[in-house]
């Protein structure tokens, strides 16, 4: 049977926000223009694989500070999951185990609590 982990509900949280923010990144880097800079298109049809852009308007001011701010955010909460104290009670592949299924807890619901009689 697969061991189960009781999570902390602060990493737990950390890790759903993390999923979150990673997502509301990937999603705003997709529809952003490829470069951050102005720049002319281009075509490079000579290579083992066509390679063309358009020209790029290059990203706002506002959108900068977006990218940005969702990548501090991503950065700190990244830390805050690996380093938090929880890891210091497992060692070796329970760590390892842990780590991984903590990354897929937001697939699942949480058991829910069971009352004492």
């Amino acid at each position: 049977m697969a061991t189960t982990y009781d999570f902390p509900s602060d990493l737990r949280a950390g890790q759903e926000e993390l999923h979150q923010v990673r997502a509301e990144l990937s999603a705003l880097l997709k529809r952003l223009p490829w470069s951050v800079e102005p720049l002319d298109g281009f075509s490079d049809t000579g290579g083992w694989r066509k390679i063309e852009r358009p020209a790029s308007p290059g990203w706002t001011a506002d959108e900068q500070a977006e990218v940005e701010k969702l990548r501090q955010r991503e950065h700190e909460l990244a830390i805050f999951v690996t380093t938090h104290r929880y890891w210091s009670e497992l060692t070796g592949p329970d760590r390892v185990d842990a780590r991984a299924k903590l990354k897929h807890t937001h697939e699942t619901p949480p058991a829910p609590e069971r009352e004492e009689p």
